[in-house]
């Protein structure tokens, strides 16, 4: 079994590794350095250059570089990535090679326009509901099943919290309202907790503090529960009683997002009954919305 000691060495030696090949990358131009011509051996920068550039100093970047276990700093490894022009996901891969904790996951810009990849997701989950929210649970898209099941329609408001609490179809057809409120409330708080001074997390609060009495009670117990998997039983207005189970899944280039996709569970023939309302026949028969 590894001891800590062997573990730190291991670590150290990865940042060596790390620090070399991202060094290695960059071209003088790139970093707006001359070339250096014949005098260059290897491509990309020389350490002394990366250390000038990031404002460090020499020897201790070669001692960073060279894995010696050296004090660090946040502010010096953003210098430091900011010069080998590392991703997003490459800045914190830094930090924990460094001994330190990570910031916080960015969407890198390589990875902003998803949505079309991520609408064929939610659209291939049919005829089970999926949708897609942001970190605030703002609905960004959904597929049919989840307009015909769970009631998202254009003309509510598109954030899910919010939804939970005053849409009255879902209320209306949530058997499972009163014990999944709890729940749902706690997830929310779990996920204001990741980022406690995003005034975006405090304007749904307040709202929803204003529009329902029953979440402002359940938002003072402070309880805290990770993203995960809920049972939710429905009462369709069309095919009756639903049971599915719901899970949040998330796309680490995209740590905006959250995927949520619901499974028909074996109870109450679900899956049959969710088939049949994503068929033509169904479509017809459960013009949308129809009030639970």
């Amino acid at each position: 079994m590894a001891t800590p000691v062997d573990l730190k060495a291991h670590r150290l030696g990865e940042l060596r590794e790390f620090l070399m090949s991202r060094r290695a990358r960059v071209s003088p131009a790139e970093a707006g350095l001359p070339d250096g011509g014949a005098r260059r051996r290897t491509p990309g920068l020389r350490r002394e250059e990366v250390a000038v550039l990031a404002g460090v100093g020499v020897s201790w970047y070669q001692w960073l570089e060279q894995g010696r276990d050296i004090t660090v700093s946040a502010q010096v490894l953003d210098s430091v990535g900011r010069v080998l022009r590392l991703s997003s996901a490459e800045r914190r891969h830094l930090y924990v090679l460094a001994g330190l904790n990570p910031p916080a996951p960015e969407v890198d810009p390589r990875n902003a326009d998803m949505c079309e990849g991520l609408r064929r997701l939610i659209d291939a989950w049919m005829p089970f509901p999926a949708h897609i929210m942001d970190a605030y649970w703002n609905t960004i898209m959904y597929n049919d099943a989840a307009g015909a099941v769970l009631g998202m329609r254009p003309e509510i408001t598109q954030n899910c919290l919010v939804a939970f609490f005053t849409d009255p179809i879902y209320r209306s057809r949530a058997k499972s309202w009163g014990q999944n409120a709890a729940h749902v409330v706690a997830q929310y708080r779990a996920a204001c907790s990741d980022r406690p001074d995003d005034e975006g997390f405090r304007a749904v609060v307040d709202e929803v503090k204003e529009l329902s009495p029953e979440f402002a009670e359940l938002w003072e117990r402070r309880d805290i529960a990770p993203g995960g998997q809920v049972r939710k039983e429905m009462e369709h207005p069309v095919v009756g009683t639903l049971v599915v189970e719901s899970t949040q899944l998330r796309v680490p280039a995209r740590p905006d997002l959250t995927i949520v996709l619901h499974t028909a569970l074996p109870d109450a023939d679900t899956a049959a009954k969710l088939e049949w309302l994503a068929s033509p026949e169904g479509r017809r028969g459960s013009m949308y919305p129809v009030a639970g």
